[in-house]
């Protein structure tokens, strides 16, 4: 196929698919404009429509008639009217530049613009009606020289855009600029690639307003079919030039409608529609990510399950998720409702939108429930399909996670309101034993003093000293826990007080290791022990005995270190009656101390010889 050919070609496909694409802009701008409230963009929309509709029509019946050898099927003003159609599409374009902009100076470039085509308009008419020929090369002149000028115009106006929306507006007007050169100096079929930039520059002039504009409203509606279609026509251009063309030109010695001849046109159609499936996919890709730079909603989906997985509270995942979303769909801005139920209407569908809100409930289990709403949805988006499926996937995905951190932190607040009342009732038996110091060693000690006031008064001074050292030691403290260096030092303050009421009668070995002084131990925990030696054994006995107070380390073979401290009396007193008698409030007191601080590996362990005297056992694991 020669270069005059193709170009024909090229323009006979141009103009069949301008035309389609321009129509379905339409319908898709009247189903958007009967479901949504009607504004400027609608309006600038259907204007390019209509503009490109008749501009592509026009050419498509002037195509046409050149062909057929002029059988009247138009007439100058048409073309005038199809000429007019093109000049004023580059006036859309900086209408909806100035749109955006909102400048002052901006908004006389639109007065310019407009006065432009209307001129080039009536040039095109005015040639048609006088020398009954179109169109005009003085109004193709005139729009060349306008776009040009609009175009450096618009790079330096201070149009509120950013330097690569700028540059996109002006290439649109470049290339209308060149198409109407090309148109004014009546050079057809020239050559294929100059006939598509000439005759088809309205359609990159319609796809730069829907993307600065109308960007989401039409991507998966319009853009990705439009493109699509282009690419499927390319395909089908490709296949007619570089394949059939050449073999059809090796079959000339057959008939035109030869069996081979047919099959070849049939084959390269079914190879087009099996094409198309990958075509329509490759143009969604290039529309998700390089026209509306759109998330991968799958990966979005992933990414967000993984990382509330690693927040731990409910307004961290909750606050995560809105914006995520927020900035997955462009939103201006996204807030967060708490309700104590999901409405009637909303159980049934928790993801409501409108053509600039979006309402997103998070179905929790139990009440508090959540509600997302994203509003102020830019360039005109519209959710799909994969986004709403997206939508209700992340809002079940935070729902399952506020429930399983709501359910963690009952188990949480259960276990430490467990360990809470087992350290209150600890404190509470720790504050009893303090305030459970035998009555009758207070008494019996203040008795002592009394007599010692007659008989030895600096006795009884020192022995009221070491009476108040051990109130002042046994009361002043809140700590559950002590070294044993001042369990020990309280122990000898008792006992002197003890030794001052029995004399000789008691006698007193302490066997304590310096290195096992600084052990931590329950507070407490030896005075019961030695109180129940002297209140059972010694003072029992007429002869009184001996009080041996002990420590030790083991290791047994389960690992660990338990501390072992020993009490033991040799006094006779009521062995019998000691193993036989109930465990008093101060050794029922130690067992539970001990049974809630070690657990299983502590105990207290009391044995009776009736020979020797009696000892009792204090086993615990080490408290650093």
């Amino acid at each position: 196929m020669n270069s005059p050919n193709a170009a024909s070609l090229i323009n006979l496909l141009g103009f069949t698919v301008g035309a389609a694409l321009y129509f379905l802009l339409g319908l898709m701008v009247l189903k958007q404009r009967r479901a949504g409230r009607p504004d400027r963009v609608t309006a600038l929309l259907l204007a390019t429509s209509a503009l490109g509709l008749l501009w592509n029509v026009g050419e498509l019946v002037l195509f046409l008639e050149k062909d057929f050898g002029g059988v009247g099927l138009s007439s100058p003003f048409l073309t005038a009217a199809s000429y007019s159609a093109l000049g004023f599409l580059p006036t859309v374009v900086v209408h909806s530049a100035e749109r955006e902009g909102g400048s002052s100076r901006a908004f006389w470039l639109t007065y310019i613009a407009y006065g432009l085509s209307v001129a080039a308009s009536l040039l095109h008419f005015y040639w048609a009606a006088v020398f009954s020929y179109a169109p005009s090369e003085s109004a193709l002149a005139t729009l060349t020289f306008g776009a040009a000028a609009m175009a450096a115009a618009m790079l330096f106006i201070s149009l509120r855009e950013t330097r690569e929306r700028k540059m996109i507006w002006a290439s649109a007007l470049l290339v209308f600029a060149g198409s109407s050169l090309h148109l004014a100096g009546r050079i057809e079929g020239s050559s294929w690639p100059i006939e598509l930039v000439a005759h088809q520059s309205s359609l990159p002039i319609a796809l730069v307003i829907l993307h600065q504009n109308y960007r989401f409203a039409f991507a998966d509606l319009f853009l990705k079919r439009a493109i699509s279609l282009m690419l499927l026509a390319l395909v089908a251009f490709g296949l007619y030039v570089y394949v059939a063309a050449p073999l059809l030109r090796y079959h000339d010695t057959h008939e035109r409608d030869d069996a081979l001849a047919v099959g070849l046109i049939l084959t390269l159609w079914i190879a087009t529609a099996l094409a198309y499936p990958a075509l329509h996919r490759f143009a969604a890709w290039i529309v998700d990510r390089a026209i509306l730079k759109r998330h991968d909603y799958q990966k979005l989906q992933f990414d967000l399950a993984r990382e509330i997985e690693s927040h731990d509270s409910v307004p961290a995942v909750l606050a995560h998720v809105r914006e995520s979303l927020r900035s997955a769909l462009t939103a201006g801005h996204a807030e967060l409702k708490e309700m104590q139920t999901i409405p009637a209407e909303k159980r049934a569908m928790p993801l409501r939108f409108t053509p600039t809100d979006v309402e997103l409930v998070i179905p929790t289990s139990d009440a508090p429930v959540y509600q997302i709403e994203l509003g102020d949805l830019k360039g005109g988006r519209r959710l799909m399909s994969d986004e709403t499926a997206m939508l209700e996937a992340v809002s079940l995905l935070a729902a399952r996670r506020i429930d399983a951190l709501r359910v963690s932190e009952e188990r949480f607040e259960r276990q430490f309101r467990e360990k809470e009342m087992s350290r209150l009732t600890a404190e509470a038996q720790l504050k009893a034993l303090r305030s459970q110091i035998n009555p009758h060693f207070l008494f019996n000690s203040l008795t002592t003093i009394g007599y010692l006031i007659q008989t030895a008064p600096e006795k009884a001074f020192e022995t009221l000293l070491q009476l108040t050292r051990l109130l002042r030691g046994v009361l002043s403290s809140n700590d559950e826990f002590c070294t044993l260096r001042d369990e020990i030092d309280l122990i000898e303050n008792y006992l002197e007080i003890e030794r001052a009421r029995f004399e000789e009668k008691l006698r007193v070995e302490i066997d304590v290791p310096d290195e096992l002084r600084a052990c931590r131990v329950p507070a407490l925990i030896l005075q019961p022990l030695v109180e129940n030696a002297i209140k059972h054994g010694i003072s029992e006995n007429k002869n009184g005995g001996e009080l041996r107070i002990s420590a030790e380390m083991k290791r047994p073979e389960d690992g660990g270190e338990i501390l072992v401290l020993s009490v033991f009396d040799s006094g006779s007193g009521s062995r019998a009656g000691r193993s036989t008698r109930p465990a008093g409030v101060g050794l029922t007191n130690v067992k539970q101390r001990l049974r809630n601080y070690y657990g299983p590996r502590a105990a207290l362990e009391i044995s009776i010889d009736p020979e020797l005297g009696t000892l009792a056992e204090a086993k615990f694991p080490v408290k650093a």
